[in-house]
């Protein structure tokens, strides 16, 4: 693979290691939006809770660092928070980020970096996030969906050594990919034997229409059910787009339960996680489709 993906370890009682930080805390994000206070003290509850084998990394955009460092200093968390830093301020504000972070090591441990890639993801830009990024921080580059660059500008990202992310919903339908476009996204990491990771409108497990807005979601246990068939089968054939539009969370919860360890590890180390702005949400669907 690209870069290695940590390898999900299963929890001591309720954690299967097909979940196994599977959710990465972005409460700071839309359409949670949670204040720092809040969204730092939740989310160490969450590291301490039951279930806290299914939390990943904690994601901060670089324009906040300093509010996030200056709450970690009036609660003395007893270890370093792990840390996906979302570059928010262009490439060029990546060494200050990092430096920073760096010289907060009691408090922040560096995981991810994050950042959207310029609309051609051309190769210098790419050079410079691998000039910029240490070697043992996983780098995640967002290609812009859409127009007939995209799966190029994906397949650039993985021969550069850094993960893609596919953007699975927002605050408009137009941020939402179809499922054809999911199930092209997925063969090309497939192809390059790459790891991947997911943001935004996997508010759920299963995919749903949200009353509210009409939107259609994706369902991140779509995703990882979409996910096996395709290493199972090699392409990303029909079977694939049948789990990313299924709506039958019982039929999905019962093929993921059916996994091998093996199994979930090898799902584990192509999707490795997406990001929430709520914990409570993945745990409770989880819960509800018994596979928590």
């Amino acid at each position: 693979m690209s870069s290695a993906a940590p390898v999900p370890a299963s929890g001591p009682r309720d954690v299967p290691p097909l979940l196994a930080r599977l959710v990465d805390d972005a409460a700071l994000f839309p359409p949670g939006n949670a204040p720092m206070p809040d969204a730092v003290r939740l989310h160490l509850e969450g590291r301490t809770s039951e279930r806290a084998d299914l939390v990943g990394v904690f994601l901060c955009p670089a324009s906040r660092l300093p509010e996030l460092i200056t709450d970690l200093i009036k609660i003395k968390p007893p270890r370093p928070v792990e840390l996906s830093l979302v570059i928010d301020t262009g490439l060029g504000g990546v060494p200050k980020a990092l430096s920073i972070v760096e010289s907060r090591a009691e408090l922040l441990a560096l995981r991810m970096v994050e950042m959207p890639a310029p609309s051609d993801v051309d190769e210098v830009w790419l050079e410079r996030v691998s000039e910029f990024v240490p070697e043992d921080v996983i780098r995640v580059i967002e290609p812009r969906r859409g127009g007939a660059g995209w799966l190029d500008g994906i397949q650039r990202v993985i021969e550069h050594g850094s993960w893609p992310k596919i953007r699975c919903g927002g605050l408009s339908r137009s941020n939402f990919p179809s499922v054809e476009e999911v199930a092209e996204f997925l063969s090309v990491i497939n192809a390059g034997n790459s790891s991947f990771k997911a943001t935004a409108g996997l508010h759920n497990a299963v995919r749903h229409a949200d009353a509210a807005t009409g939107f259609t979601h994706h369902g991140f246990l779509n995703l990882l059910v979409a996910t096996h068939r395709l290493i199972a089968g090699g392409v990303a054939d029909e079977s694939v787009h049948d789990a990313l539009e299924s709506t039958d969370g019982k039929a999905l919860a019962a093929e993921a339960q059916a996994l091998t360890e093996h199994e979930a590890l090898a799902v584990r180390g192509v999707f490795s996680s997406y990001g929430s702005c709520s914990l409570a949400d993945p745990i409770a669907d989880l819960e509800e489709l018994g596979l928590l």
